[in-house]
């Protein structure tokens, strides 16, 4: 297994066969995010995305923490508490949504227990959310009195479309496992003694598979639903084209042809 260097020790990042694993740990705050997680989070995905040793991250909290219960409500009094203050800390939000989405390889949320606020913008942000069936799903910004810009309001729109994020957001009610099953947000829900299964057997199914095709068709899909900083269409064209030049569409023809699991190497 190899640990990358964290700027916080409330954010631990590790590889180990080709999956990559950020984990939430701040037991103390239920796994909220404080403001030096948040601007930790750019760095982080910074440090994954040129490797070619990782093939998909799984974001999760650490053992036996909820997923993310938030940004740490303690610091509103402080670095929230005017409205210069409130855009400089939107801005490291979504700047670590922005990271989370622009990785080239897929995501996966593995969301147990709590989901609200910031944290329902991580899981948005990831391509996949897979979640335990005691999993609590809530955007409650109408009861703090807080304001979220249109860059990271368009991940959960992405997400649940325009409809129930109105709903989330007028109401700022918790939605339970199914509910967000029912509303698009996930992909799947396991049992609670099973999820952390059923996330490994993902993230192996997803790096057994051709790298290229999946970064081509994470752009073109980013590109299609307009998330921030998607690429453009040129470039989408230009990743698809590219995987018909490539190494591992020769494998995969003779992996077919030959009944064989195909080796992909992502060139």
């Amino acid at each position: 297994m190899i640990s990358i260097s964290s700027p916080t020790e409330r954010l631990r990042l590790h590889i180990s066969d080709g999956v990559a694993r950020l984990l939430i740990d701040n037991g103390a705050r239920r796994n909220a995010i404080d403001i030096g997680m948040w601007r930790a989070i750019p760095s982080l995905m910074a440090a994954l995305a040129t490797r070619d040793d990782v093939r998909v991250l799984i974001v999760s909290g650490a053992q036996g923490l909820p997923f993310c219960s938030g940004a740490d409500i303690s610091e509103f009094a402080t670095v929230r508490a005017t409205s210069v203050g409130a855009a400089a800390y939107e801005a490291a939000n979504t700047a670590a949504f922005d990271a989370i989405s622009a990785l080239p390889f897929p995501t996966i949320a593995a969301i147990s227990g709590f989901c609200m606020g910031g944290g329902m913008g991580i899981a948005c942000a990831c391509d996949l959310r897979v979640a335990a069936t005691d999993a609590v799903f809530a955007i409650p910004a109408a009861r703090l009195g807080v304001g979220y810009p249109p860059r990271a309001m368009r991940y959960v729109v992405a997400a649940v479309g325009a409809q129930r994020a109105f709903e989330m957001f007028f109401t700022a009610r918790r939605l339970t496992a199914q509910e967000a099953l029912q509303a698009g947000l996930l992909a799947h829900v396991y049992p609670s003694e099973t999820v952390d299964g059923a996330v490994d057997d993902l993230a192996a199914t997803i790096a057994r598979n051709a790298p290229l095709t999946l970064k081509a068709a994470k752009a073109s899909i980013r590109a299609t639903i307009g998330l921030p900083g998607a690429p453009s269409r040129e470039e989408c064209e230009a990743l698809a084209l590219a995987c018909f030049d490539s190494a591992d569409f020769t494998e995969g023809r003779s992996a077919f042809l030959e009944k064989r699991t195909p080796a992909f190497r992502g060139r």
